[in-house]
């Protein structure tokens, strides 16, 4: 058991690391563009080696201890899925051992079908927003809208029908990235993302009754997983062709 501990704390220091890295990038192009030194402290470096709390779980030792919706902890996996806007069928889907979405992002994009020509725009909330996801979404020709923060949930009208002024430029991807989400068109094309892949998640939790796996290993997880998306997309196609025929 001291050598799974250890090899887990190897694997947690480097998404760390990279989250690490990824907030110091960030300050630093804030402070390169405002001349400013950003405000707060600097994010603290990831500690290494095993901590006293660190535990493994004797009944799937592939599964971790994340933080879940509402508070509180549970022995789990993450499971992700790319949706199409248009339809709502699953196009893509992944399942890892890290709580983090940041480092899921860029394996969901390749495991999006070919072409990716016919993909134009993805759209994700903040827990996937860091300039390495902006840049692999820029560098296969997709228009990235992932919400950098939580945004008001009720605008003032004044807000609402308000345009940010011009971009000025040249400027860097992420910066580039977020003046489309506060225009009118951009609020609308995020917009979409909450009445895509959610009403997909929750339906698969309230109607369809996943609410914990039945398998235990990664491996065996992943392939449920895939059955159950794949379940999904089944019901949906019926549920399109009974509306287009009327």
């Amino acid at each position: 058991m001291p050598a799974e501990l250890e090899a887990r704390a190897a694997e947690r220091l480097a998404r760390e690391r990279a989250t690490y890295d990824a907030k110091l990038e960030a300050r630093a192009d804030k402070a390169q563009h405002t001349g400013k030194k950003p405000r707060g402290k600097p994010p603290a470096p990831p500690r290494t080696g095993v901590r006293v709390d660190d535990q493994i779980n004797l009944t799937d030792p592939d599964s971790r201890i994340m933080p879940v919706a509402g508070g509180g902890f549970e022995q789990c996996c993450n499971a992700q899925a790319a949706v199409d806007v248009d339809t709502m069928l699953v196009v893509a889907t992944g399942l890892t051992q890290a709580a983090n979405d940041r480092q899921q992002f860029t394996p969901l994009i390749t495991a999006l079908p070919e072409p990716l020509g016919e993909v134009t725009r993805l759209l994700a909330d903040t827990g996937y927003c860091s300039a390495a996801n902006v840049g692999a979404c820029v560098n296969v020709g997709i228009d990235p809208m992932l919400a950098t923060g939580r945004g008001a949930h009720h605008l003032s009208w004044h807000a609402r029908f308000s345009q940010p002024p011009p971009l000025p430029l040249p400027t860097d991807p992420v910066t580039r990235m977020k003046h489309p989400l506060h225009t009118r068109a951009g609020r609308a094309w995020y917009a979409l993302r909450k009445q895509t892949v959610e009403p997909v998640f929750g339906i698969i939790k309230s109607v369809m009754g996943l609410r914990q796996c039945l398998l235990r290993g990664l491996n065996a997880v992943s392939g449920e997983w895939s059955l159950v998306t794949m379940a999904w997309n089944i019901r949906r196609k019926a549920t399109l062709q009974t509306l287009a025929s009327g």
